[in-house]
């Protein structure tokens, strides 16, 4: 499965770098392929480890967030593994033509 998250930390003013960077440094140490962008952080495992990440990231924002924001979308495809890879290189194929 992939899942893009993004988490908001609220209540602790105009400045989320350092709480944001709390929850992608539980992702990166998590072993499992990721990529994170302005808006989203991707990871991609199966659905135990995956929301496993997403929880601690969650916790780990919780520690400094008096409350915290989660939107998360997720692609469920049984037997797709380096989907994050492959679904990226179908689109630049076809944009190639």
């Amino acid at each position: 499965m992939i899942v893009a998250f993004s988490i908001t930390p609220l209540g602790v003013g105009e400045g989320v770098a350092e709480p944001v960077a709390r929850a992608v440094k539980v992702v990166r140490e998590s072993g499992l392929p990721n990529r994170t962008d302005a808006m989203f952080t991707t990871v991609e495992g199966e659905w135990d480890e995956v929301m496993d990440v997403v929880k601690r990231a969650v916790d780990a924002v919780a520690e400094v967030a008096p409350r915290v924001g989660l939107v998360l979308k997720a692609d469920l495809r049984p037997g797709v593994t380096d989907g994050m890879t492959s679904k990226v290189e179908s689109l630049e194929q076809h944009l190639d033509h």
